[in-house]
């Protein structure tokens, strides 16, 4: 059983996943459209795509089955929201949308469909996300009670030449998008493992003094001047989590841009950028080996020249030993992974999701619960730190 999908924006990081949804035996042609019609034709070009839309309408127009949104992170959700009432399962890069409303109507009209909805955000299967995961579910930690996780991404480090790629002219303007509007690598990396939700949090936000017309007030088209931000989260059931979400920070995020930890009455973890430790009360213990992908391409590999150097180690990273790689489609074992080895569990997890119309690990209502602490805590953080509750909208339904 297949189904047919289209690629929804022709940028530096969709044409990654458009060769594992066309190399997945559980999908068939695979489209590509874009604002820019030459960088559409390039991709479907370059990997042999069964053909490009001249926009998003005619696609949705289509027979096609599904459709995987890689466009501007504040575009999301008004386009899953078109996708899913065009009766399109829907695939969504982070973050699910940037309004509680946007997020409580996906809800709704996942409900009202049935149809399939998964955000694809990576912290799901980093490595300390999944070993985590594992840990808790074997009771190791104890009682958890609290946890941390950073996205620390200077801007130095590739995002100027990226928002220059995707912004065009006026690229400054977007560049200053509000570091907790995309909180997911960190919050999803903390919740993927600890089966709980955000109950209320109170930020802080550092605003920028580089002054060269980023994070300028001026310019932002968000009306933003905050660079770097931290948020203190309560959770349900007791307990809390603390992110940070740098975007100018003395950090090699081309090593490691999200990293974890995790603290339980009988063990703890840490993950560093080239270290990751699991402690109890006998001793410390070293599971650096055990977090580690492997690379499965180089990143002088031509098709990464137009992703600044910085940014390729994203795109490179095979699977950690921690990764359960034979749940996988065999086609999957020579291709690229990335942001250390969730690529492919991602598309795997989508594909199935659609062709066996079962729940995805991030579906709807995961993804809200990912998403929401952000939106939340970005408001907190405007009133000066003010203690905010979080809205939820609940576990997934049965299915």
């Amino acid at each position: 059983m297949t189904f047919s999908l289209g690629i929804v924006g022709a940028g530096q990081f969709s044409g990654q996943f458009a060769t594992l949804f066309q190399a997945h035996p559980g999908v068939g042609d695979v489209y590509v459209t874009d604002l820019l019609p030459e960088r559409a034709e390039k991709l479907a070009a370059a990997q042999g795509l069964a053909g490009t839309f001249p926009s998003y309408e005619a696609m949705l127009e289509s027979d096609v089955d599904a459709v995987a949104i890689f466009t501007q992170r504040w575009t999301h959700g008004p386009l899953v929201l078109q996708g899913l009432n065009a009766g399109k399962h829907v695939y969504s890069a982070v973050p699910m949308a940037i309004t509680t409303e946007e997020i409580a109507a996906i809800i709704d009209t996942v409900k009202a469909t049935g149809l399939t909805y998964m955000m694809g955000e990576t912290s799901q299967y980093n490595p300390a996300t999944v070993h985590a995961r594992n840990q808790i579910a074997e009771g190791a930690f104890g009682r958890l009670f609290y946890a941390e996780g950073d996205y620390v991404h200077d801007m130095d480090l590739g995002f100027y030449d990226a928002y220059r790629y995707s912004g065009g002219e006026n690229w400054k303007a977007t560049a200053s998008y509000p570091p907790l509007l995309y909180p997911t690598h960190a919050v999803g990396g903390v919740l993927g493992a600890w089966q709980t939700h955000a109950v209320s949090v109170s930020a802080i936000g550092v605003t920028d003094d580089r002054g060269d017309g980023v994070f300028d007030k001026e310019v932002s088209q968000f009306g933003n001047d905050v660079s770097n931000a931290t948020a203190l989260f309560e959770v349900a059931g007791g307990g809390s989590f603390r992110t940070n979400e740098f975007r100018r920070v003395g950090y090699p995020s081309h090593i490691r841009e999200s990293r974890f930890r995790f603290f339980g009455t009988e063990a703890s973890m840490e993950q560093l950028a080239t270290v990751a430790l699991w402690q109890d009360k006998k001793g410390v213990h070293d599971i650096s080996e055990l977090l580690e992908p492997k690379p499965t391409m180089s990143p002088d590999d031509p098709s990464l020249q137009h992703i600044a150097p910085e940014l390729r180690a994203a795109f490179t990273s095979g699977s950690a030993p921690v990764h359960d790689r034979a749940r996988l489609p065999r086609e999957f074992d020579t291709l690229h992974n990335g942001h250390e080895g969730s690529h492919h569990f991602l598309v795997d997890d989508f594909v199935t999701a659609v062709n066996t119309r079962s729940l995805p690990s991030v579906n709807a209502w995961v993804a809200a619960r990912y998403t929401l602490p952000g939106i939340v805590a970005h408001e907190s953080a405007r009133q000066g730190g003010a203690r905010l509750e979080i809205p939820d909208f609940g576990d997934a339904p049965e299915s």
